[in-house]
């Protein structure tokens, strides 16, 4: 049928399929049953009528079958008038009585071609739309995203093999929330901040909380502006009650990269990328997976930010999981290190609820999760696509949820501050923690090894005459850098070491300082002292020939060729929430 409707029928397209006997019949119009039903005979093939056949199939000699008469002429003129003519003469008349082929049709091959014809052009169809649409779905994801260049304050590659440090920051910016959170006219700080690391086999992974309290000297800071120019921030040095760590994003015009710098000064730990978030993420995202599950084992009642929840479960999204994760007043202590338990706690029924089968099996909700994930981030430019963030993502979803542990970075309150309004590092207990994150030991029970050896620990050994090591003892035991002194002499025929007295004061750890010239004899002496990877901290300048590296004794120490290892279990006084655990809290 042609596009001017049924009056006007291209008589080669009345030759149709009959399903039931695998043959090709003239189907007239209605309006012209009266002609002669002769015409009706079976077995016309499809280039009988004028070429008409699916695209794609090919002639051959099993499709071609008798004609009882020549088909009506066409309306298009003689081409196809001769080739059914030519049909029909080749064949002799047909119908009752009449000759019958010598060559049966093959009504099945014809079907089959016909169907793989309609097929191939459906799925054609749905990948190009599909394409199309994805394409469109990647362009709208990509504009939501929001990017910073943090410069050398970060990694370039998206992911890479080994250990990866994620920076999760959660801003105090109240923008079109009203007057219930943060702070009024708040540039935005670094409210809720959570360091991630990721272990070097993916089999574990720390969420480290840093207390916005704790009072820190803050680095001084580049950053880039829209005009392309860099500007440094100035440092500020630590003083009796400021500043706070908090304020190493939004105050002076810092940037995310500013708080990049200070967590790797603070931790020791180098800072891949960044991922920023608003008040406004926790109710979308919140809300994008259908609600948040958690159990409180007491009320909470807060009148000021209108948070009244029983106790008990709860499903939690929109505007009551942002009153839920910023609520002090409601806590027994109302401090900030009792809301940042209650905000992991969150985090992980968020992570458990994301990772189940109802999010990840359900188009809408993924969708909704990922334009809402978009929308609310705020990312270093070297993972500022959708196809980097993804490429990321499949990085760290390797890690099993059992496997990761929520943490808090040890604080004591603050002995400047009668008040107690802020808080420093605790030098007694977070220094184990770090540990434990530098050298990839899990939080939980489970613990994977990883399978490739250290960089600091692999690659040539310099000769014991060869390696130069100055002695220092902060050890806290008297007599230890000379014991050490005369052990690597007479036992290890390092005779080039020498006891340069005592530290400034004790420290927690054994540290060995050393020139990227002198990695071998860094090597040899880890050796020789059972040093763990984490004791070894590389300049970034060549010493001069012949210069000595540096050996603190730490309070790990305990005697000469004794080896100093890495603590292998946290201790029970810090507090750690595992993400696949639903304890009540409150």
């Amino acid at each position: 049928m042609d596009t001017q409707g049924r009056r006007n029928i291209d008589p080669a397209d009345q030759w149709v399929l009959d399903p039931a006997t695998g043959t090709y019949q003239l189907r007239l119009d209605p309006d012209a049953a009266g002609q002669d039903a002769a015409a009706q005979a079976p077995g016309v093939p499809a280039q009988a009528r004028g070429g008409d056949a699916p695209a794609g199939s090919a002639r051959t000699p099993g499709d071609t079958v008798p004609a009882a008469r020549t088909a009506p002429p066409s309306p298009h003129g003689g081409r196809r008038a001769t080739r059914t003519a030519a049909a029909a003469g080749a064949t002799g008349a047909a119908g009752p009585g009449g000759p019958r082929s010598r060559r049966r049709a093959k009504p099945k091959t014809s079907r089959r071609k016909k169907a793989l014809a309609w097929t191939g052009g459906a799925v054609g169809f749905v990948v190009v739309v599909t394409a199309v649409g994805g394409y469109l779905v990647y362009e709208h994801f990509n504009n939501n995203i929001t990017t910073v260049d943090v410069g050398d304050a970060g990694s370039k590659s998206v992911t890479h093999d080994g250990p990866m440090n994620i920076l999760v920051i959660g801003t105090d910016s109240r923008e079109g929330l009203g007057n219930k959170y943060g702070d009024a006219g708040s540039v935005g700080h670094a409210d809720t901040t959570i360091l991630f690391h990721v272990s070097g086999d993916r089999s574990n992974a720390t969420a480290l909380s840093i207390p916005r309290d704790i009072v820190t000297a803050i680095p001084d800071c580049p950053t880039k502006q829209k005009d392309g120019s860099t500007k440094v921030v100035p440092g500020t040095p630590v003083q009796a009650t400021s500043p706070k760590f908090n304020e190493s994003l939004g105050q002076d015009g810092r940037d995310p990269g500013c708080t990049m710098r200070l967590v790797s000064q603070m931790t020791g730990l180098k800072i891949d990328h960044f991922m920023m978030v608003d008040f406004e993420a926790v109710k979308t995202l919140s809300t994008a997976v259908g609600g948040v599950d958690v159990c409180l084992s007491r009320p909470l009642v807060d009148p000021k930010s209108h948070l009244d929840l029983g106790a008990g479960p709860h499903k939690l999204e929109g505007e009551q999981a942002l009153e839920f994760v910023r609520t002090r007043h409601a806590l027994q202590n109302q401090s900030d290190l009792d809301r940042i338990k209650l905000q992991q706690n969150f985090l992980s029924a968020m992570i458990r609820k994301m990772k189940s089968g109802d999010t990840l099996s359900n188009p809408k909700k993924l969708f909704t999760l990922a334009n809402a994930a978009t929308k609310a981030l705020t990312v270093d430019s070297a993972i500022g696509s959708v196809s980097k963030l993804s490429s990321l993502a499949g990085d760290l979803s390797k890690v099993n949820t059992k496997n990761i542990t929520f943490t808090t970075l040890p604080v004591l309150d603050n002995p400047h501050e009668k008040i107690h309004a802020t808080v420093v590092v605790d030098q007694t207990r977070a220094p184990a923690l770090l540990t434990m994150i530098k050298d990839d030991i899990s939080l939980t029970k489970t613990r994977k090894t990883p399978a490739t050896p250290d960089p600091r620990l692999s690659g040539p050994k310099a000769t014991p005459h060869d390696t130069r090591v100055n002695v220092r003892n902060g050890s806290g035991i008297f007599g230890a850098a000379q014991d050490t002194v005369n052990w690597l002499q007479n036992d290890e025929g390092v005779n080039r070491s020498a006891n340069i007295g005592n530290a400034p004061g004790n420290v927690a750890r054994t540290t060995l300082e050393y020139a990227p010239n002198q990695a071998d004899q860094a090597r040899s002496l880890a050796a020789m002292m059972g040093l763990p990877a984490s004791a070894l901290h590389e300049g970034t300048v060549n010493a001069k020939p012949l210069a000595y590296m540096t050996l603190t004794l730490g309070k790990d120490f305990t005697a000469p060729g004794t080896p100093i290892g890495p603590p292998t279990s946290l201790p029970t006084t810090i507090q750690k929430t595992e993400a696949d655990s639903a304890a009540c809290v409150g």
